[in-house]
């Protein structure tokens, strides 16, 4: 299984530098729009057999522009899952970023460790994506009993991506698009590589690791499914890529 994680284009809260979490439900801006359609463009030879997406407007937005763009998806069904929403910044919504950067600071702890009052904690963001996780397993097994086996594939991890659209695809059936938002895929990145132990591709450092993912970033990881009673469960995780936008020109 391929997974493909994309965060929503530009809003004009981005902008203008407010947090929007999940309170403000806000639009793309033109950028975003502009964004989106480029990044469609740069996948539309991409095969997805499945998407996945926030619930939320800007998000929603972005899949649909993707989907649209692209040859081999037009008639896929777009899931939309509410796991998949924006961290929530509790009392710093709707402010200046920088005012929670300023929070943080006086609280003497990172910015991405650090909760607002009545706002989400990392541990609680990773249950979401813990409930996605296995959401995603179970529609992908109904879909795709068929290609779904237990089993090495190729690593391509091995070598350094070489810059292409199609990077880590090769020989993996079942490939996901998922949509959703900055602080959550920046949680979700943090959590493949320190608690399921993903091994950081070649090339990137702890800095990039951690860094927060930008409007219309692209990452892309390899997971090994097994299937048990219970049903599948993640097995192996490969990271190709993280926090790509090479669809964005300067």
């Amino acid at each position: 299984l391929l997974l493909f994680s994309f965060t929503s284009g530009e809003t004009q809260c981005n902008k203008d530098g407010l947090l929007q979490g999940q309170k403000i439900d806000s639009p793309l801006s033109e950028i975003g729009i502009r964004q989106s359609e480029a990044a469609g463009q740069y996948l539309r030879d991409v095969k997805f057999t499945n998407v996945f997406v926030s619930n939320m407007k800007r998000a929603k937005q972005t899949a649909e522009i993707i989907v649209r763009n692209n040859r081999t998806c037009h008639d896929i069904e777009l899931v939309a899952d509410p796991s998949l929403k924006e961290r929530n910044f509790g009392i710093a919504e709707g402010g200046r970023v920088i005012e929670m950067k300023n929070l943080a600071k006086a609280a003497g702890q990172p910015l991405p460790e650090f909760t607002p009052p009545e706002g989400e904690t990392m541990e609680q963001v990773k249950v979401r994506i813990k409930d996605f996780l296995k959401a995603m397993f179970q529609r992908i097994a109904n879909d795709h009993q068929d290609k779904i086996q237990d089993g090495e594939i190729p690593d391509e991890t091995d070598r350094a991506p070489a810059g292409l659209p199609d990077d880590g695809v090769l020989n993996v059936p079942v490939h996901a698009l998922v949509v959703g938002h900055g602080a959550y895929m920046s949680i979700a990145i943090r959590y493949f590589f320190e608690d399921v132990k993903c091994p950081m591709p070649r090339g990137l450092d702890a800095a990039q690791r951690y860094s927060i993912c930008p409007n219309t970033g692209m990452c892309r990881f390899i997971i090994t499914l097994k299937c048990s009673n219970a049903g599948l469960a993640l097995s192996d995780l490969k990271c190709v890529f993280i926090n790509r936008r090479d669809h964005i020109k300067s």
